[in-house]
């Protein structure tokens, strides 16, 4: 049964799925027969150099069909064994290749907040050239390790990817929020940065599958916050009416979730207080702001204008003149009247009278002394 197993060399199910898959046993008998697949290349390697390739099909292993194992002959076994690592490379592209992780915290250039980037997705690969893959892989990555390979790219991957978002948010061609309306563009950069790096080994990144570069949730939650606060700013005319808002609205929201009972009666009063106090007069604008100390200080060194007449107070307005009276009527009349306006008779010139018992001066029109009571005898 050992013998016909080895009669046939060829990749077993298991290892169809894999890019790479090595012969387990470095010695071939002479004379098996080795089935390639037609998406599939056969390496022979010794050494670390590829000595020989063989194409899709069904191979006789034997120097006299193929020259090419002339070198592999194993000289101790009589020629019946040929020593010589096979691999069997697949030619096909692999789709559905998992990636992804944290890229990079970086500045938003619009709204100026630091936030952390993620990718998570898929992509395809595919071998570019089997000899040069084998050659440099073989030393550096477990290639019995079926995803050795793959996890290698996409590690790669991320590294491009990282390179070229940081670039893109940095120098402002990318906005932090709508990455996702940028991917054709993305990923342009993206695999073209990583097929410059897998070239050197033999594979290539055909495309990528479905991708997305999100936001940290506590970061994705901010900005958001963020963005409503300047549009409701914007809406409002100024920070204070939107503050007395906000405070208004949760203090009714506390008022309807009947949370906190006096604590909530207590938020919705100075909510209701605030957006009152916010709110403009019935001219339509707000009070001047009270002066600043400097702007005090100011006015205190500017000279005061005169008060108008009309403004002083009573005891600094010059006294009127006292209106002359009638000697005959005892009518009062206006202040500089020649003439009284009752009987017409000629006024004579405004001389104070005194009273005839203790000879006080009497106010004009007065009855009775002020000083003695004795009632008043004018001419």
């Amino acid at each position: 049964m050992a013998w016909f197993e080895r009669e046939f060399i060829a990749v077993p199910e298991t290892g169809k799925k894999q890019l790479v898959y090595k012969w387990p046993d470095v010695s071939i008998r002479r004379y098996s027969r080795a089935i390639v697949n037609a998406d599939q290349t056969a390496l022979f390697v010794k050494s670390g150099q590829v000595v020989g390739v063989l194409g899709p099909g069904r191979h006789r292993i034997d120097a006299d069909e193929l020259p090419l194992l002339g070198a592999l002959v194993d000289t101790l076994s009589g020629g019946n064994y040929y020593r010589a690592e096979l691999y069997f490379v697949s030619t096909r592209e692999f789709a559905g290749i998992k990636f992804g992780g944290r890229l990079a915290d970086i500045a938003d250039p619009v709204s100026e907040q630091i936030v952390t980037l993620r990718v998570f997705g898929e992509f395809a690969l595919t071998v570019r050239d089997s000899g040069q893959l084998i050659t440099s892989l073989a030393g550096s990555t477990d290639l019995h390790d079926p995803t050795g390979i793959e996890t290698w790219s996409a590690d790669l991957l991320l590294k491009a990817m990282k390179v070229a978002v940081t670039q893109g948010v940095s120098q402002g061609e990318w906005p932090v929020l709508g990455l996702s309306g940028l991917l054709p563009a993305i990923e342009d950069a993206v695999v073209r940065q990583t097929n410059t790096a897998l070239y050197e080994y033999g594979l290539r990144i055909p495309r990528l599958g479905n991708f997305d570069i999100t936001l940290a949730p506590e970061d994705s939650d901010r900005l958001k916050r963020l963005a409503k606060d300047v549009t409701y700013i914007r809406l409002a005319g100024d920070f204070r009416q939107y503050a007395a808002g906000e405070m208004a609205l949760g203090a009714g929201q506390g008022l309807a979730s009947g949370h906190g009972h006096d604590g909530g009666f207590l938020g919705a009063a100075l909510g209701i207080n605030a957006l009152q106090q916010s709110s403009p007069p019935a001219g339509g604008q707000f009070p001047p702001a009270p002066a600043s100390p400097w702007q005090q200080h100011q006015q205190s060194r500017e000279p005061q204008a005169a008060l108008p007449s009309a403004a002083q107070p009573a005891e600094l307005a010059p006294a009127a003149s006292e209106r002359p009276v009638c000697a005959v009527c005892a009518t009062a009349n206006p202040a500089g009247a020649n003439f009284c306006v009752d009987c017409g008779s000629r006024l004579a010139p405004a001389e104070p009278a005194h009273c005839h018992h203790c000879g006080a001066e009497l106010a004009a029109a007065a009855k009775f002394c002020a000083s003695c009571g004795t009632r008043a005898h004018r001419a």
